[in-house]
């Protein structure tokens, strides 16, 4: 029954960096193409919490298995946060990865380089048969002013990190071990091992 893991997405791309960081976990871990009957959960509530809360929670009652659910928001300091808990769908319906950073750094035009300062913030909820449990993982950055790097996806292009280098020209491991996702994905790996010692 504890032997295997949901993570609740489609997005083939969040799944391989989730998967990458679980693989030393005694887990099969799973993602929702394993399950064509669940259908996809609307990300409708108003913070990065609630929408993670939500995902896992409600593909939990429909897999019946310990589900595992992240909700990812960019926050840019002179957007007052934007495109926030609206980063996968900020250029509007049918958003891809390249029309989200063409509007980002459209909006950013006129943002001189002293004031492009964003953060990446990833909140990991695990939701089991008797508990719910939430983590957070933070990556400070500045917004650049054209796409670098072909690695990646979302708008990691885009996003410079302290050494100058976009998260996009990063390999999987680099970005794993630095990366808001990775960070959070990190706390979720220390709880589930927790966890599974303690059942």
């Amino acid at each position: 029954m504890y032997e295997r893991l949901v993570v609740a997405t489609n997005n083939r791309d969040k799944f391989r960096e989730i998967q990458e960081k679980l693989k030393a976990l005694p887990l099969a871990i799973l993602s929702l193409a394993d399950f064509p009957f669940v259908g996809s959960v609307e990300e409708d509530q108003p913070d990065l919490y609630g929408n993670a809360i939500k995902k896992a929670t409600v593909v939990a009652k429909q897999v019946g298995l310990w589900t595992l659910a992240d909700d990812t928001g960019l926050e840019v300091g002179a957007l007052n946060g934007a495109p926030g808990v609206f980063a996968a769908r900020y250029s509007g319906p049918g958003a891809t990865y390249e029309s989200n950073c063409a509007k980002l750094l459209q909006e950013m035009r006129d943002i001189p380089d002293g004031n492009r300062q964003a953060r990446f913030r990833s909140i990991i909820c695990l939701r089991t048969f008797d508990g719910l449990y939430c983590v957070e993982g933070v990556l400070e950055g500045t917004i650049g002013h054209e796409y670098k790097g072909n690695r990646g996806f979302g708008y990691d292009p885009v996003f410079v990190l302290p050494d100058s280098r976009t998260l996009a020209e990063l390999d999987l491991a680099e970005k794993n071990a630095i990366s808001h996702r990775g960070k959070a994905i990190e706390k979720a790996v220390n709880l589930l091992d927790f966890l599974l010692m303690n059942l």
